[in-house]
C-alpha cells in the first residue's frame, strides 16, 4: 500500500506520519502502525533492534543446539542473515494478509516443520521481537515508542505467533515477561552450541568491515548486552571494558539524538531499496529463503560459489512487494 508521506526539503520527516500513527486503532490497524514505524518513523532503529533480538536467542541452549546442529550459520552465515531479514521484512512491510507476507510466513512455517522445536522456544523467540524494539527505543532511538505503538507492536507479533501455530501465547506483556523469566532460568546456561552460533554470527558482521576493524565487532555487540550477565555467560562472552561499552552506548545515544529532527536516506525505507549481499539487486524468490541443507534435500539448485545467483528457471526481476 502506497503512503502519501514525503520528506520536507529532502531532510526533515513528515510530521503527518506520527499524527497518522496516533489516530490509528492499535488492534485493528496494528499492521499499518508497524509498517509506518518500520519504514518512516523508526526505520534504522527497528532494524537494529530486531538484529539484537535474533542475537539474544542464542542465549537459549535449546535454540542454539538446533541452530548449531544444522551448521547453517557456520557454513552459510550471510545467507541465513539475509534470508531471516527478508522473510521478517516481507510481513513487516506488507502485512500478514498480503500475498508476499503470506508467502513469507508460509516459507517460515514449512522450514520450521522440518525440525522438532518446543513451543516454549517459539514463545521465547517471539518475545524477543516484542521486547527488543521497546528496549532499543527507550535508550537509543530518535524517540521512545508511545504506549499506543507498544500495544500495536505486541498485538502484531502475537498475531504472527498465532499464524505460526504457537500455543499458549501469554495475553499481556506482563504475563509474557513472567513466562520468559522462568524460561531463562531453565535455558540460559553456559553452552558450547550457544557460544559457537554467537561466534559464527559475529563473523558475518566482521566480514562486512576492513580487516583492522573486525576485532572490534564482538566488543561492540556485547557492549549492548553488558548488563545481562546471564546472557553473556550463556554464550561464553566476556564483558567488554567499561570505557568501551560506555563509548558504544554513548555514540548510539548521540546518533539517536541527531536523528530526532532529520531523516537521511530512503523515505520510506523498503526492502527493495536495501543492499543485499546474498542476492545482488534483490533478485530472489521467497522459495530460496530457506537453509541450504533443506534446499539440497529438496533438489533445489544451490550455486556453489555465488549464492546470489538466481537458480535455473528463476524469473528475472526483483521479488514482488504486495504493499505497492
Amino acid at each position: 500500500m502506497s503512503e502519501p508521506f514525503r520528506k520536507r526539503w529532502g531532510l526533515f520527516p513528515d510530521p503527518e506520519v506520527a499524527r497518522t500513527i496516533a489516530a490509528l486503532d492499535a488492534r485493528a490497524d496494528c499492521q499499518r502502525i508497524v509498517r509506518l514505524m518500520g519504514q518512516y518513523d523508526m526505520a534504522w532503529d527497528m532494524q537494529r533492534a530486531l538484529e539484537l533480538a535474533l542475537f539474544y536467542t542464542y542465549g537459549s541452549d535449546s535454540v542454539s543446539t538446533l541452530l548449531n546442529r544444522t551448521g547453517e550459520f557456520r557454513e552459510h552465515g550471510q545467507k541465513r542473515y539475509d534470508d531471516t531479514r527478508l522473510l521478517i521484512g516481507h510481513f513487516l512491510e506488507a502485512g500478514w494478509d498480503s500475498e508476499v507476507g503470506a508467502q513469507a510466513l508460509d516459507r517460515i512455517n514449512r522450514t520450521h516443520a522440518h525440525y522438532r522445536i518446543p513451543n516454549d522456544d517459539y514463545l521465547f523467540v517471539l518475545w524477543t521481537f516484542i521486547e527488543f524494539p521497546l528496549r532499543w527505543s527507550k535508550v537509543y532511538a530518535r524517540r521512545p515508542m508511545t504506549a499506543h505503538e507498544r500495544e500495536a507492536g505486541f498485538l502484531f507479533w502475537t498475531e504472527i505467533g498465532r499464524r505460526m501455530g504457537l500455543r499458549d501465547i501469554p495475553p499481556t506483556r506482563a504475563a509474557f515477561d513472567a513466562f520468559i523469566e522462568g524460561y531463562k532460568q531453565r535455558h540460559f546456561k553456559p553452552c558450547a552450541a550457544s557460544a559457537q552460533v554467537a561466534q559464527d554470527t559475529l563473523r558475518v558482521g566482521q566480514a562486512w568491515l576492513p580487516a583492522p576493524l573486525r576485532g572490534l565487532v564482538p566488543w561492540v555487540v556485547y557492549s549492548l548486552f553488558d548488563d545481562d550477565e546471564l546472557f553473556l555467560n550463556a554464550v561464553g562472552a566476556r564483558r567488554p571494558p567499561r570505557w568501551f561499552a560506555a563509548l558504544v552506548r554513548g555514540s548510539l545515544r548521540t546518533y539517536g539524538w541527531l536523528r530526532r529532527g532529520t531523516r537521511l536516506g530512503a523515505y520510506p525505507l523498503r526492502l527493495a531499496d536495501t543492499p543485499n549481499r546474498t542476492y545482488p539487486g534483490n533478485r530472489y524468490r521467497i522459495e530460496q529463503l530457506q537453509p541450504v541443507h533443506l534446499q539440497r534435500a529438496e533438489g533445489a539448485v544451490v550455486p556453489p560459489s555465488d549464492e546470489g545467483a538466481a537458480p535455473a528457471g528463476a524469473p528475472a526481476g526483483r521479488c514482488p512487494h504486495a504493499w505497492r
